[in-house]
């Protein structure tokens, strides 16, 4: 289960908008029982945004469920004492876990070994009873794998899924539609679509996306 933050708000301000209990799942992966995992383990979310490169976003968000059942755990502990080669192994075997098994695999044992000597081994320390956004950006800035358009999705889902609002938090949402959005396969799909013609255009225009 995912930890909430609460902000703390001046006198005279505003109420703020009713806190999310958090989802059941996150429709993002194509198979229900992922999704599931994606939803209640802040570390298998973690992972999943991981992955979230150079592949679609059913891909990466599948890839937490396919590692715990070939690795038995996600425990961050157990995974960060893999043998580099074995744990490569597992995201190489077929269907691989992503495209370039061999850098995701490091990437996601350095992810672990930062939950552990920095969390405690526990994930959602990373935003549990943070005190300000500012510092909830920053901490997950500091996971290997994980540049500012992750961050900014994550921060988003933390405070508009899960209740996970410290001090600043509104002024830290991104501007633009993100995952976080996205609450139904139907929205996925819609979102995957204006992303590809939003990269078109880019491309068109001689940006790089």
């Amino acid at each position: 289960m995912v930890a909430t933050a609460r902000a703390t708000r001046p006198p005279g301000a505003p109420p703020a908008p009713p806190a999310p209990a958090g989802p059941h799942r996150l429709p993002w992966s194509g198979d229900p029982a992922a999704d599931r995992l994606l939803a209640r383990d802040p570390l298998a979310l973690l992972i999943g945004f991981v992955l979230d490169q150079q592949v679609p976003a059913q891909t990466a968000f599948r890839g937490p469920l396919r590692l715990r059942q070939r690795a038995g755990t996600l425990d961050p502990g157990r995974l960060a004492r893999l043998d580099p080669a074995e744990l490569g192994a597992l995201f190489a075997a077929p269907p691989a876990i992503h495209r370039f098994p061999q850098m995701m695999a490091e990437r996601v044992r350095a992810l672990c070994q930062v939950v552990v000597e920095r969390h405690q081994g526990d994930a959602a320390r990373i935003w549990r009873e943070v005190p300000t956004a500012r510092e909830l950006r920053a901490r997950l800035a500091a996971l290997p794998g994980l540049g500012p358009m992750k961050v900014a999705t994550i921060l988003a889902l933390l405070a508009k899924q899960y209740g996970v609002r410290p001090d600043g938090w509104e002024q830290a949402l991104p501007a633009h539609p993100t995952l976080a959005d996205v609450t139904s396969e139907e929205e996925l799909a819609v979102y995957q679509a204006e992303k590809r013609a939003h990269k078109a255009a880019l491309r068109t225009a001689g940006a790089r996306p």
